[in-house]
C-alpha cells in the first residue's frame, strides 16, 4: 500500500465533532476522481475496465449482524427494543472502545466526507463519516446526500461514524463479541465500526439513526424502494434482501425517488440517501438496464464483483459471496427524481419472494391485512444464499420488512404505517416474486415480464375493480385476471401438478405466519387482532 507524507494541511475543522485531534493527513470532502485515484495508489481496489472501482470486503460480504451493539445510556434505555436486533453495551465498555478506536485513527490517514441524510430538509440530519480508506470514502459520498459546497462551510455534524475497517478490536477489554463491532451511541450520536470492510455497514448505522429519530416527530422510516409516475402518482415497494425491491422500483416509465430507505411524513415521501445499493448478482443487461449501466461506468464503487486482470467483470460469478453490490449516486439513474421527493403514496407493494410455492403472484391487501404483512415481513431464503442453509427453504420473518435496523419496538413503526395508510387511502398489495407450481427445486421462479405486467396494472389502477377470490388460507383477494397474464399463474393451487400437496404446504405456511405473529398479539389494534389472531388461517382451512 502507497503511504503518504506525514504532513498536515487540512482545515482546522475537518475534525469536529469527533473526538479526534490528530492524524498523519486528512483528505477531507475528496470528490470521486481523486478518491478513485488515491484508492488505486494505496492498493485498496482495482478498477473495471468501464471505469468503476472494484472492492474484495474479505471475510465480511455481509452485515455482522450478532456484533451489533446500542449503548445502554439513561436517556435512551427505556425507549430501545433491547434483544437480538439490539444488544447492549454499558456506558464504560463503549467508552473503552471509543478509546481504543480513536487512538488508532489519529495514527492514520484519514479521509473525512461530510454528508446529508434524509432529502427533506426539515427532518435531515448532518453526518460526518472519518474513515481510513478512499473507496469507503466514495461508498459514502455515493451513497449519501451531498451537500451544496455553500452547505459545507459550516457543516456541524449531528452524528459522526468513526471507521476503522483494518482494527481488529480486542473482544475482552471492550465488552463485545468478536473483533467486529458496530456500536451505536444516540445519546452521544455516535457510531462507532471496526473490523469490517463490509461498506453497507455504514450506510445501515445511519438507516438506524433514521429509524430511531423520526418516530418521535409522527414520522414512518420505511425500509422501501419509491417511484413516481408521470401523474405524480407515488409508489412504495418494501421487501427483504432478494424480493426485487431495487429492480422493480427501477422503472423506465416512472421517475426513481429511491431504491431502499425513505421517510413518509404528513407532506409526501422522501429519500434518506443520495445513492442506490443495488444487489447485482446474475444482473443482466436486457433485464435491468438501469442498475447495469449504472454499476459500469466512472464513479461506482462494485462490492465483492469478480473481475478479471483486464477488469472484465463476470456478474455471474459467485466466488466471494451471492451478495455482489454496486454503489453508484442517484444521478447515475436517467430517470431518478432530483430532489429525492414525491407527494402522498397511492400504492403500497409488500414484496415477498416465496420459495414455498403458496403465495399469489399479485393479491391486494385491506389495510388491517397491510399491517399483518408488514409487521411479519415474510420471504424466504433457498439452498446456495447463505453459508450453512439446507436443501430446502426456509422462511424467513423480518418485521417490518427491516428488523435489523429498527432500534424501537416494531408496534410503534406498525402503529405508524396504519395512521398514514387510514390518511392517505393508498391501495395495499401483496406481491410474490417468488416460485409457482411447487417450491423451489420443483416449482419455477415467477419471470420478471410477468412481476412487471402485475406491477404496471397495479400503478395504472386497472386492478382496483377487479374481480377477486379469497384466499383460502390467508383471506387476501385475489385477482381473477390481469392483462398479459395466463389466468392458471394467478392460482397458485391450480399452478400444482398435485393439489393435496399444495394444501399441505399452504397450511403449514399459513402456521408459521400464525406463529409468527404471537408475539405481536397483545400490541396491534383490535381490528387487526380481529382480522388475523381471531380467525387463524390454520384453522379456516379445515
Amino acid at each position: 500500500m502507497l503511504d503518504t507524507p506525514d504532513v498536515a494541511t487540512w482545515s482546522a475543522d475537518a475534525l469536529d465533532g469527533t473526538g479526534l485531534h490528530a492524524a498523519r493527513h486528512i483528505y477531507a470532502n475528496e470528490k470521486p476522481a481523486r478518491l478513485t485515484a488515491l484508492a488505486l495508489q494505496r492498493g485498496e481496489v482495482t478498477l473495471s475496465e468501464d471505469g468503476a472501482i472494484v472492492a474484495n470486503t474479505g471475510e465480511h460480504t455481509g452485515r455482522s449482524v450478532q456484533d451489533k451493539f446500542v449503548v445502554d445510556e439513561a436517556a435512551t434505555t427505556d425507549a430501545v427494543w433491547w434483544g437480538k436486533v439490539n444488544n447492549r453495551l454499558s456506558e464504560g465498555n463503549f467508552s473503552r472502545l471509543c478509546a481504543t478506536v480513536r487512538g488508532y485513527l489519529q495514527g492514520q490517514v484519514l479521509f473525512t466526507q461530510d454528508l446529508f441524510a434524509g432529502a427533506d430538509p426539515a427532518h435531515r440530519i448532518r453526518v460526518r463519516l472519518v474513515t481510513t480508506n478512499a473507496w469507503h470514502a466514495l461508498f459514502a459520498r455515493n451513497m449519501f446526500i451531498r451537500p451544496e459546497p455553500s452547505a459545507l462551510e459550516d457543516f456541524a455534524p449531528d452524528y459522526v461514524i468513526l471507521h476503522a475497517p483494518d482494527l481488529a478490536i480486542d473482544p475482552a477489554s471492550c465488552g463485545v463479541r468478536s473483533s467486529t463491532v458496530i456500536a451505536l451511541s444516540f445519546a452521544q450520536k455516535l457510531v462507532v465500526i471496526a473490523g469490517t470492510q463490509y461498506a453497507g455497514e455504514i450506510k445501515k448505522s445511519i438507516f438506524t439513526v433514521m429509524n430511531w429519530l423520526l418516530p418521535e416527530k409522527g414520522l414512518l422510516p420505511m425500509h422501501c424502494s419509491a417511484n413516481v409516475g408521470k401523474a405524480g402518482d407515488v409508489a412504495l415497494f418494501f421487501g427483504l434482501s432478494g424480493t426485487g425491491k431495487t429492480t422493480l422500483s427501477s422503472d423506465p416509465s416512472r421517475d426513481l425517488i429511491g431504491d431502499d430507505e425513505h421517510g413518509w411524513s404528513p407532506h409526501g415521501v422522501f429519500n434518506f440517501e443520495g445513492g442506490c445499493y443495488a444487489k447485482v448478482i446474475g444482473l443482466q443487461r436486457e433485464a435491468e438496464p438501469e442498475i447495469w449501466q449504472a454499476s459500469h461506468r466512472f464513479g461506482a464503487v462494485l462490492e465483492n464483483v469478480v473481475a478479471d486482470d483486464h477488469g472484465t467483470l463476470d456478474l455471474g460469478d459467485k466466488t466471494h459471496t451471492e451478495n455482489t453490490r454496486s454503489c453508484y449516486p442517484l444521478d447515475f439513474i436517467a430517470n431518478a427524481q432530483a430532489n429525492g421527493r414525491g407527494g402522498t403514496p397511492r400504492h403500497v407493494i409488500m414484496l415477498t419472494a416465496d420459495a414455498f410455492g403458496v403465495m399469489p403472484p399479485v393479491a391486494r391487501l385491506s389495510p388491517d391485512q397491510a399491517m399483518y404483512h408488514f409487521l411479519s415481513g415474510y420471504t424466504a431464503r433457498v439452498a446456495g444464499t447463505e453459508k450453512g442453509m439446507g436443501a430446502h427453504p426456509q422462511a424467513t420473518f423480518s418485521t417490518c420488512f427491516g428488523a435489523p435496523f429498527l432500534p424501537r419496538a416494531p408496534e410503534i413503526y406498525g402503529d405508524l404505517l396504519g395512521h398514514y395508510l387510514r390518511d392517505s387511502g393508498a391501495t395495499c398489495w401483496l406481491v410474490n416474486t417468488g416460485w409457482t407450481g411447487g417450491a423451489y427445486g420443483v416449482g419455477r421462479r415467477i419471470s420478471l415480464s410477468h412481476t412487471r405486467a402485475i406491477l404496471h396494472a397495479i400503478l395504472d389502477n386497472s386492478l382496483n375493480d377487479a374481480a377477486t377470490r379469497s384466499d383460502r388460507y390467508f383471506r387476501f383477494s385475489v385477482p381473477l385476471s390481469v392483462a398479459g397474464i395466463p389466468d392458471e399463474i394467478l392460482d397458485p393451487s391450480a399452478a400444482w401438478t398435485d393439489s393435496d400437496a399444495y394444501d399441505v404446504q399452504a397450511r403449514s405456511l399459513a402456521g408459521l405466519f400464525e406463529q409468527n405473529f404471537e408475539q405481536f398479539a397483545t400490541s396491534v389494534s383490535e381490528s387487526v387482532r380481529d382480522e388475523i389472531i381471531r380467525g387463524s388461517p390454520v384453522k379456516r382451512a379445515q
